[in-house]
């Protein structure tokens, strides 16, 4: 029973915190001067960052409103993905450095933890 209890813990903690800011911080600090990661700010619109970091490589329709850009950061030969997600009124509401996709299932797997505890 203990050893059940701990193992959930472990894994809700773990997951928690994918769904808060799971980032490499060598990512920021390697595409920190990108213009989508130095100048888009949540609260912005989607016309802003488009202004910013010109059309995202993908777009997806959020389920529950909303929209999620993906793009290509390149530097120095490396490639990264980034996101900017907007809230269904065309304002960012997140971003980071990941898929739209891997954002999606690491809000699931939280909300799963959180209906499991």
């Amino acid at each position: 029973m203990y050893k059940q209890t701990l193992a959930i813990l472990l894994t809700t903690t773990a997951l928690a915190a994918c769904g808060s800011r799971p980032e490499n911080p060598v990512d920021y600090v390697t595409y920190r001067d990108e213009p989508l990661v130095k100048q888009v700010e949540n609260g912005m619109t989607m016309q802003r960052v488009i202004a910013i970091g010109g059309n995202p490589s993908t777009a997806i329709d959020l389920p529950h409103g909303g929209t999620c850009n993906n793009y290509i950061l390149n530097r120095d030969g490396h490639q990264q993905t980034y996101y900017v997600r907007f809230d269904a009124t065309g304002h960012v509401d997140d971003k980071g450095f990941k898929t739209c996709e891997q954002r999606q299932e690491d809000d699931a797997a939280v909300e799963k933890a959180k209906a499991g505890a």
